[in-house]
């Protein structure tokens, strides 16, 4: 199944140039720990990341939620809370333009979580905070983990 795309690439830069991108991380908790998927993306290559898209108009949060759970995990979540939201600004750095804020929420899985997800990401749990991730990622993870 192919990402459905909302915006051509000259679109997408066009309009976060202008205006911020809302994103919806979706921070899923096992009792092992934390899934974490590795970039393959030209932004953020070869990171560790909190699985997380845009919403799309008129998309309602909790689809949103499930959409990317299931494009960044292939699995469904059932939402616990929202645990606040993360902005961006190393995103202009690695794409040369934009600068998202995320809504991060706190899920638990509804089914085991494969190795890899639909872009052949690979998924990792980790009970620690890894090195090699994203920067604004690494206070919100530490938060989950030590609960």
């Amino acid at each position: 199944m192919s990402r459905k795309k909302p915006f051509s690439p000259e679109e997408f830069k066009l309009l976060y140039s202008q205006v911020p991108r809302l994103v919806v991380e979706v921070v899923v908790k096992t009792d092992l720990g934390v899934a974490l998927t590795l970039r393959k993306d030209a932004a953020w290559n070869n990171l560790w990341h909190i699985p997380g898209g845009t919403v799309f108009y008129q998309e309602y949060i909790e689809d949103a939620i499930q959409r990317i759970a299931v494009e960044e995990l292939s699995i469904t979540v059932t939402k616990q809370q929202l645990l606040g939201y993360l902005e961006y600004p190393s995103e202009e750095k690695q794409r040369g333009f934009g600068w998202s804020v995320g809504l991060v929420f706190l899920c638990t899985p509804n089914s085991p979580l494969p190795t890899e997800n639909q872009e052949g990401e690979k998924i990792q749990i980790f009970d620690y905070v890894p090195e090699n991730i994203v920067e604004e990622h690494k206070k919100i993870l530490t938060q989950v983990l030590s609960t």
